[in-house]
């Protein structure tokens, strides 16, 4: 059966894009186990119907995740320890009862449909296809086709001569649909760094240059997956701490992703440009599978302070069918979101593009999924139930007259982005200046491609990573645990340089701050210690009671202390043990049981040790 998620061709050409995908969970406690070509149970659950159906020769059962056993494997992983017990028995049980059915396109709600009436199925859902952020133009502003060969001509010319243009709602541009200049290379590409207005100094940058100068600022001993279709690891400039394709088969259509990893890892050199981070090794996971099994095999991929980058989005339930309009995030999809957890709970930190619909993430639109949605799903943006511990970056207007263009005050919502309270981020969502595409150097090799013009939280996330990594370097250097996936989303969130407001787009409409290096290094390198006293109690002869204290930053290192304080001599007076639960990203919450081990009363109090963090 041909893979689902290949990329697609068109009358363009080669398109890295996804394909619709159906998702089938279990039920729970039914015992159910699908493989390709049958269906059992370890209980009395009846699953003749979909013992048939996984039998059917144009059907095919997948398990997303894969085995429940390699899974509960995985929960035990170390950097799994701190994470609830039940959240992640629940979350091991979910993803276990995962599957992706492989059929025909025009077959796939019928299967969902047939699905949902059995009773040993959850739910089943048919996902829209994840797509990259890129839409196409024409000569006379309508989004749809490709433009005519004298229409790139003119406007690469236009680009070069640095004449202004609006945004892509004003004069029907698109987002990343540059062609490439028709005429060759120079023999010796030139330093295009000057161009790169991201590196630079906050607000207009995110002061990449400054982190340049802090031990371990260029993202040294950082991993960064970009996961997405096709990349050109071939490049010129992407020579140096590039690990190539590690999960998938990567697609020939790679403009877009040689732009993200020219954006985070150009190699330091004297032409081209230069990465945000360029001593992190960067890899390339592609959507040749289902999009929720790519994550987790990219998250299975890096340690704990490593980070992936999710470089898709798709269509949400208000897409008006127009271009990329009503995209989305796609944490909000079930799988995906369980992917995406899944890489949390293991300590890796989840960059995740909000998505170029134009939509407030805030809507209660999406507080109701679809009629095949699991009933354990509530809506991920809300972060309340469920949260799914990613970063999301939004796409903000890089300073007026960059590349003498204006797209807005710096800093103010894109309008194409997606904005919300769950945005934690934004990036240059324009004017990027990267690896590919041939908009700014063209010619008859692609490995010599260069592009002024990158654009939409698609140049935004990377920006945000390239930050990420710098940081994660200068803690590696300096001995110190990486940022945990919800400590990078405090530290963003508590500083930058802040949104702005645009006509029609207040900063109310939250996109986030834009990272500032110079200011979010000292805060993750900030490291106090102190000492206190958290409660007193008293216990009587012999007598054995737990206490709990809550809501400790789970970044802190903490040590406890029980000491009596009424003065005995003659041996022990009581002993202690010390439980810790992780209920959240961000807090920990500490067990202490208390012994008395004399024959009478003792009063005590329990000192914490803060040692830093």
């Amino acid at each position: 059966m041909a893979d689902r998620g290949s990329a697609r061709l068109n009358e363009d050409g080669p398109l890295a894009e996804g394909r619709r995908e159906l998702v089938c969970f279990t039920a729970a406690g039914s015992g159910v186990e699908i493989t390709a070509s049958y269906a059992t149970t370890t209980s009395n659950s009846p699953v003749g119907p979909l013992a048939e159906l996984a039998a059917a020769p144009d059907v095919v059962f997948q398990p997303i995740f894969g085995s429940a056993e390699r899974l509960r494997s995985d929960s035990q992983h170390p950097a799994a320890a701190g994470m609830a017990a039940p959240e992640m028995g629940e979350l091991v049980d979910r993803m276990g009862r995962c599957y992706q059915v492989a059929a025909p396109d025009d077959r796939l709600e019928a299967l969902a449909e047939q699905l949902n009436a059995m009773d040993v199925v959850e739910s089943a859902y048919v996902k829209p296809a994840a797509a990259l952020a890129q839409t196409r133009t024409t000569t006379s502003g309508r989004r749809g086709t490709r433009p005519a060969k004298k229409a790139v001509a003119a406007r690469a010319q236009s680009a070069r001569a640095e004449a202004p243009y609006e945004e892509a709602s004003t004069d029907g541009l698109g987002v990343n649909d540059m062609q490439p200049l028709p005429m060759d290379s120079p023999p010796v590409s030139p330093s295009f760094e000057t161009r790169q207005g991201y590196l630079g100094a906050a607000p207009g940058g995110i002061d990449a240059r400054h982190a340049w100068t802090v031990s371990g600022g260029r993202g040294a001993g950082v991993q960064v997956i970009d996961c997405e279709w096709g990349w050109r690891f071939t490049h010129e400039d992407l020579r140096t701490n590039q690990g190539g394709v590690v999960v998938g088969t990567g697609s020939t259509d790679t403009n877009h992703g040689t732009a993200v990893l020219g954006e985070i890892s150009g190699d330091v050199n004297s032409f081209g440009v230069t990465g945000i981070a360029p001593d992190a090794v960067v890899y390339g996971a592609a959507f040749s599978m289902p999009t929720a099994q790519a994550i987790q095999q990219a998250a299975d991929r890096v340690s704990a302070g490593d980070i992936l980058l999710l470089e898709i989005h798709r269509a949400g339930p208000d897409a008006s069918g127009a271009g990329q309009d009503g995209y989305i995030a796609v944490e909000w999809w079930p799988d995906d979101y369980l992917a995406i957890r899944y890489a949390v709970n293991r300590g890796v930190v989840v960059v995740e593009a909000a998505g170029n619909g134009a939509r407030d993430l805030d809507n209660a639109v999406y507080d109701t999924g679809p009629a095949g949605f699991p009933t354990w799903w509530v809506n991920p943006f809300r972060r309340t139930t469920l949260d799914s511990g990613a970063v999301v970056v939004g796409a903000g207007a890089p300073p007026p007259g960059t590349h003498g263009r204006d797209h807005g005050p710096d800093r103010s919502r894109l309008d194409f982005s997606n904005y919300g309270a769950c945005v934690d981020a934004q990036g240059w969502g324009r004017e990027v200046t990267s690896t590919g595409y041939g908009d700014l150097q063209g010619g008859a090799s692609q490995d010599l491609w260069y592009t002024d013009m990158f654009s939409g939280t698609s140049s935004a996330s990377p920006i945000v990573v390239g930050a990420l990594a710098c940081v994660q370097g200068t803690l590696r250097a300096a001995g110190r645990i990486p940022l945990s996936p919800g400590r990078a989303r405090q530290l963003l969130r508590a500083g930058g340089s802040p949104q702005q407001d645009a006509p029609g787009r207040p900063s109310t409409q939250r996109i986030g701050s834009r990272p500032d290096l110079r200011q979010l290094i000292p805060m993750a390198l900030e490291q106090r210690s102190w000492f206190g006293v958290q409660f007193r109690g008293r216990l009587e002869a012999d007598q054995t009671q737990r206490w709990f204290t809550f809501n400790w930053p789970a970044h802190w290192h903490v040590e406890w202390s029980v000491v009596p304080t009424n003065p005995r001599g003659g041996g022990p007076t009581v002993e202690w043990t010390v439980r810790t639960e992780r209920p959240s990203d961000y807090y920990v919450t500490y067990w202490i049981d208390i012994k008395n081990l004399r024959a009478e009363q003792t009063s005590f109090e329990v000192r914490y040790a803060v040692l830093g963090w």
